[in-house]
């Protein structure tokens, strides 16, 4: 699977564990990236491979990911053909804008959302303040808080003189915060004194022409690379040489980035919206206002200049990771929430 994105993430995730194996998982790709036509085929075909598992298999439950726009509209698709079928849905959120795209839909649509969440089974949200949006949508659906997971990985070396290496890894654009970040890179740079002291790496696809330019325009050439997308066999080796990630996101849900950078000892620094509060408290992250310059800069200053606080932050980031977000964690709290559903549906 070489879709982008946070599903693709948490499937490649699943797929090693006992999770496919025990429940004979067999997943369907709905989506992926390239051309209209080619998003179009692949949906069509994805109806068609459904249909089939659905009607010759008989699934004990049906496990969809779901997000905004195209993606609810193929999956909801999907849940009416399992509820008709009278098979339990598991409906998996993603996506930051859910919410808003509830609340901005014509009549129709918003009728179709709720009636998504109503006739699931069970509603996974990534985060708690996820599952408020939610329960403000509906307070008919039964929504759980499971938030993603990843595999812990040996903790990166934090001890360094220079540079320290600071990665941006996700869409460059404005949801992102990248061009803020840019600003406040810009800013750090110069309050630290020191052009040698730190390197960002920006990773991502999406506006990169238009941040090649603000590279240029802000005159930090020298200590910024701008590379496209990183491909997700890639991202280990990315972050093994990296000692912070910044995500300075202004809406977000609950970055995959974020949790596989507190899984190799990682400093973090982002921004406290969507999901990101209950993956990265104050003990194990820097948190700033989303959007604002200064803050962002004087967070990045201080992680680059203060190698002790980026071992503790990072240490501790490792350490939640292990504790709370292991992909063996949360693995077996699927397969309890499958039992529990079919276990109700008999």
């Amino acid at each position: 699977m070489t879709t982008r994105g946070g599903v693709a993430s948490f499937v490649r995730e699943m797929r090693e564990t006992p999770l496919w194996t025990e429940w004979d998982v067999r997943h369907v790709t709905t989506h992926r990236d390239g051309t209209a036509l080619t998003k179009i085929a692949i949906a069509a075909r994805a109806l068609v491979v459904y249909l089939y598992q659905v009607l010759a298999h008989r699934p004990a439950v049906v496990h969809l990911h779901m997000s905004s726009y195209g993606s609810f509209v193929r999956k909801y698709v999907f849940e009416l053909i399992a509820r008709g079928l009278r098979i339990p849905v598991v409906l998996h959120l993603h996506g930051s804008d859910f919410r808003l795209f509830h609340d901005r839909g014509p009549r129709l649509l918003r009728a179709a959302i709720r009636d998504a969440l109503r006739g699931a089974a069970v509603v996974v949200a990534l985060g708690e303040p996820w599952a408020q949006a939610l329960r403000g949508i509906t307070a008919e659906a039964r929504i759980i808080v499971v938030c993603n997971a990843v595999r812990l990985a040996e903790p990166v070396d934090q001890r360094t003189e220079q540079p320290v290496r600071v990665l941006f890894l996700g869409e460059i654009g404005e949801r992102k915060g990248a061009f803020t970040l840019l600003d406040a890179w810009q800013r750090m740079v110069r309050a630290a004194g020191d052009p040698a002291a730190a390197r960002l790496l920006v990773a991502g696809d999406g506006a990169v022409e238009a941040a090649r330019k603000r590279i240029a325009d802000l005159g930090v050439e020298s200590t910024v690379e701008i590379r496209g997308w990183v491909a997700a066999q890639q991202v280990p080796e990315v972050m093994r040489r990296a000692h912070v990630l910044v995500l300075p996101s202004h809406r977000e849900g609950q970055p995959m980035a974020i949790l596989e950078a507190m899984a190799r000892g990682l400093c973090v620094v982002t921004c406290p919206v969507g999901g990101i509060p209950d993956l990265v408290g104050e003990d194990c992250g820097v948190l700033v206002p989303p959007g604002e310059i200064e803050p962002l800069a004087t967070a990045l200053e201080q992680v680059v200049l203060d190698g002790a606080l980026r071992a503790r932050l990072g240490a501790a980031a490792w350490q939640r990771v292990r504790d709370e977000f292991d992909i063996d964690v949360v693995w077996r709290r699927f397969d309890r929430i499958y039992r529990e559903v079919i276990d109700e549906h008999r």
